[in-house]
């Protein structure tokens, strides 16, 4: 860009900005959603910061700015986001999405000057996580801001380990590219600050046919499908621009690597007959919008529409009726079976002797003298010096209309933030801060072991929101005997944009895993029935208020996946421990030492 045009692309990027903050200003202090507005926001911010970085760096060494790497890394964020599911659904593209960084990288390399590896690896990673993500904004500006920012900083800890490793074993640093970014996805599952919204392999979740095979792999299987054509597409276009001919077998072999597994997939799917008998269940789309509605409203008015529409779409033969994340409540854990909002349920189907209602709750429990305390533990002043001491639960119940026999289970996998203070042990000095802003670092309380609701009917998953977003966590229920399962959830934090789809596309993924039918309730939408093959049935519209009637199949098969989990990203993380053991020991070698010889 010459430099004339500098000055007025940034104004106008900075009007940009600035337009659409005071937009979302606006819209708040109507209490009014934002839409797809924090997307136009981020892009234009973070396309002004680049070009004044450029900008700046051109004026301080006088020299003008190679756009080719601007460029390749810019392409490469745009493809990663392009193949993820929703708005735009070109899965295909996620084969070839990093080539562009990775020749990035490669040049660096060969010149030396690897530092600069992480400037476009973040520009690729925040552009990715702007364009997929950005609707998280919806929920809170400093959310959105925080999840784009930080985890496009923690995606380029694998990619820099990957630089560094080549430098050292050139030979198999592609090898080290796939291992750390699995073991990077592996471990954004299993710490506090989980978001595995971008796992590479959810990027086909729009399409279960292709896909069948992740009963054996679960999502890993897709990302390492994923990185390997990559790494061969990299290959391929690296002989073009040494020959300028395209290689005939490499060009074969790229496009069978992407045809077999789909035509085996699809074959599959076409051939599988779902298993078990059936159940007639109900799910609720009570639709009340969360940020100024459904938590201001008088639950007895929000109670009779879940009723209105529950009575008309139960029949004798329902054995399920679900209705969405924290449907009910502020209710004490022990007293469920009494609370009005129940009781009024029940009495309603006094006649339906086999209806279980299964529901989503804000609970709390009071704990005992000798009950243990944990991190969720909080407490409140009861007068005259005495201190009582609690805990809150996002929780799922199951409640049969003619027993007092609660079934109840803790949300366990929470959403960093708003219901779990992450890392706590190392930000400690953050929480009187916290605290004295009003907050709590406590979050909610969760239970070690996920729990099945057991009837004559059969046995089901509870699964809330978030947790279904976990593979491995998911097929937890299944081992612990679960037969099917019931998504509730609140998607209406995000407004209508692209968060709610993928979360109901990833639905998909865990059905097919597992082989289990979902039925998936949720608040404002989209709530639809999930058969084994991972097919989206009778999805209700978003911001519609109704409920849905199907049947679902109590499976009792184990699935490969169930049984071993996420075995490739374990394989991945022992990979990675042995590469940087190597890298470690390699770079620490006198030069001329016999370092080549050392054991992978």
């Amino acid at each position: 860009m010459k430099s004339k045009f500098f000055l007025p692309v940034l104004l106008i990027l900075l009007g940009m900005t600035c337009w659409f903050a005071y937009d979302m200003w606006s819209l708040n202090s109507e209490q009014l959603l934002w839409g797809y507005r924090p997307l136009g926001l981020f892009l234009s911010a973070w396309a002004f910061m680049v070009l004044a970085i450029i900008r700046w760096r051109e004026w301080r060494t006088k020299k003008a700015n190679n756009w080719y790497y601007t460029g390749l890394s810019t392409l490469s964020g745009f493809l990663l986001a392009l193949g993820f599911p929703d708005p735009v659904a070109m899965p295909f593209v996620l084969l070839i999405a990093f080539v562009p960084l990775l020749l990035i990288e490669q040049e660096f390399s060969e010149k030396g000057q690897g530092w600069k590896v992480f400037r476009y690896a973040y520009n690729t990673l925040v552009l990715w996580n702007i364009l997929s993500t950005y609707w998280v904004a919806n929920s809170a500006l400093a959310a959105g801001l925080i999840a784009i920012t930080i985890n496009a900083l923690l995606m380029c800890i694998p990619f820099m380990l990957f630089h560094h490793t080549r430098k050292a074993m050139p030979r198999i640093s592609y090898l080290a590219f796939i291992a750390y970014w699995i073991t990077f996805e592996y471990g954004h599952l299993n710490w506090d600050l989980t978001w595995p919204w971008l796992t590479l392999g959810n990027g086909f979740a729009e399409f279960p046919s292709w896909i069948q095979w992740y009963e054996f792999t679960g999502v890993f299987g897709g990302t390492l499908w994923i990185l390997g054509l990559n790494v061969l597409a990299l290959k391929i276009v690296n002989q073009y621009l040494k020959t300028k001919n395209w290689q005939l077998g490499q060009l074969l072999l790229f496009i069978g690597l992407i045809v077999l597994p789909i035509g085996i997939s699809m074959a599959w799917y076409h051939n599988y007959e779902e298993s078990g008998p059936t159940v007639e269940a109900v799910l609720v789309q009570p639709n009340y919008e969360p940020h100024y509605e459904k938590f201001d409203i008088p639950e007895k008015l929000q109670v009779d529409r879940c009723l209105d529409l529950s009575q008309k779409a139960v029949t004798d033969q329902t054995r399920y009726l679900v209705f969405p994340e924290t449907s009910f409540g502020y209710v004490e854990t022990d007293n469920i079976y009494n609370y009005s909002s129940i009781q009024r349920l029940r009495s309603l189907f006094v006649d339906h002797p086999q209806l279980n209602i299964v529901t989503g709750l804000n609970a709390y429990h009071d704990l005992g003298p000798d009950e243990p305390h944990t991190k969720a533990t909080r407490e409140r002043q009861l007068g005259n010096g005495r201190t009582a001491y609690y805990e809150v639960y996002n929780l799922g119940a199951q409640i049969p209309p003619e027993s007092e026999e609660v079934q109840i289970y803790k949300k366990s996998k929470l959403v960093p933030g708003p219901e779990i203070f992450p890392l706590s042990d190392v930000f400690f000095f953050l929480i009187p801060m916290v605290e004295k802003l009003g907050g709590t670092t406590a979050g909610l309380g969760i239970q070690e072991k996920r729990s099945v609701f057991s009837s004559t009917s059969g046995r089901v998953a509870p699964v809330i929101c978030y947790e279904s977003v976990f593979g491995q966590y998911f097929a937890g229920y299944v081992r612990q005997g679960a037969q099917l399962a019931f998504i509730m959830t609140n998607d209406g934090w995000w407004d209508n944009t692209a968060g709610h789809r993928q979360h109901l596309y990833f639905a998909s993924l865990r059905a097919i895993e597992t082989r289990r039918s979902i039925g998936r309730s949720a608040n404002t939408g989209v709530s639809a029935f999930i058969n084994q093959r991972g097919d989206i049935l009778q999805p209700t519209k978003y911001n519609e208020t109704t409920a849905i009637r199907g049947t679902l199949h109590l499976n009792d098969k184990i699935t490969f996946y169930t049984r071993w989990g996420d075995m490739i990203a374990r394989i991945a993380l022992f990979l990675s421990i042995m590469l940087l053991l190597n890298n470690f020991v390699k770079r620490r070698l006198p030069k001329g030492s016999a370092k080549n010889n050392l054991p992978i």
